[in-house]
């Protein structure tokens, strides 16, 4: 086994500490990567507040890694040693369902390995993720990262960055499509920066008029603020997508109103209570209300590719191991732009 150490929870209601725990020896297909970077995702202290009611403890958190491999198994063909490579969501899958064959391991239909609280295949080993020095994981489900590109900028693409990028995909969006992006925090940064380069125009619905300026430096088109009725007016029957990347309560319907005939409300964000919604916000002009997940290896790979070559990179405030527990304080006051991102040298 390798040694490892990291920052973990070890309950739902104690801060992060210092952790060490052991990663398998690397096998046929896996390569060993020493961590660099890795992103503070809004869902890292949903898990390790259990707020999801699924938490497994002792949890090592950390879904947007990028770092460099230092060890490649005797089988692997995609990566050597001294790549750069990154690890999103998840870290293994069954490969055998119709997601995994179809190149949507994200769907798993038997069991998605998540990078962190989840367990391998075996029901039983527990997964570590990347607020830690070290991680092991098999070739395919790696991903190659440009060295042309500042890795603290990258780490947040591999969840922020194809949490928006898979649904701007699936439905199509480009020029000629007016899109709303409901929130600007690490999500809807990413939303609004990858909608305009796809060609549509972006218009920020918040509920902070401080963000204007903000959304429009990010590259937004309009600006909104959904707590003016009179601005929402302007707004009524006009959208043909809104992509809504907020985790805290808010009103579905409000935003239901704003699209055009035939609509589609695109959920990425996921409030911790299930939300109302009135049938008529639907029927009345045949809208969708659908949701999205991240997405598969190759369209997260896709991604990548797509921002570097764009020069698409994340927003962040990079900070050392020690004040993740006041990241994530902060990060409940929305007190960041727009994602923390853990500099591993630091621990």
């Amino acid at each position: 086994m390798i040694p490892a150490r990291g920052y973990a929870a070890q309950d739902a209601t104690t801060p992060l500490g210092p952790f060490n725990f052991e990663r398998r020896e690397v096998g046929e297909k896996d390569v060993l990567i020493d961590i660099l970077y890795c992103g503070v995702c809004h869902s890292d202290l949903h898990q390790v507040r259990n707020e999801w009611g699924n938490s497994i403890f002792p949890m090592v958190p950390g879904h947007e890694i990028v770092g460099r491999i230092s060890k490649v198994g005797s089988g692997v063909t995609k990566f050597k040693e001294g790549d750069l490579a990154g690890i999103g969501c998840f870290v293994d899958s069954c490969r055998t369902c119709h997601s995994c064959q179809e190149g949507l391991e994200q769907y798993c239909e038997v069991h998605n390995v998540g990078t962190y609280n989840s367990t391998e295949l075996d029901g039983k080993t527990p997964t570590y993720g990347g607020y830690s020095s070290q991680i092991v994981v098999d070739e395919k489900y790696t991903l190659k990262v440009s060295e042309n590109l500042d890795l603290s900028r990258v780490a947040p693409l591999l969840c922020a960055g194809i949490t928006t990028y898979s649904p701007l995909r699936e439905w199509k969006v480009g020029p000629g499509h007016k899109l709303g992006v409901v929130g600007l925090g690490g999500l809807g940064h990413m939303a609004v920066k990858l909608g305009v380069s796809m060609g549509a125009e972006v218009t920020v619905l918040s509920t902070s008029p401080s963000k204007e300026a903000d959304a429009r430096e990010l590259g937004a088109h309009k600006f909104a603020v959904t707590r003016d009725a009179a601005q929402l007016d302007e707004y009524s029957n006009y959208f043909d997508f809104i992509l809504d990347t907020v985790s805290a309560p808010h009103d579905y319907n409000l935003y239901l109103s704003l699209l055009k005939r035939d609509g589609t409300m695109i959920l990425v964000g996921a409030p911790p209570e299930p939300v109302p919604v009135a049938s008529f916000s639907l029927i009345a002009r045949r809208k969708r209300l659908v949701g999205s997940m991240i997405g598969g290896i190759a369209e997260t790979q896709e991604m990548l590719d797509y921002c570097a070559e764009h020069n698409i990179l994340s927003d962040v405030e990079v900070i050392p191991m020690g004040e993740i527990n006041q990241a994530y304080e902060r990060m409940l006051r929305s007190d960041v732009k727009y994602r923390f991102v853990i500099d591993m040298a630091s621990l």
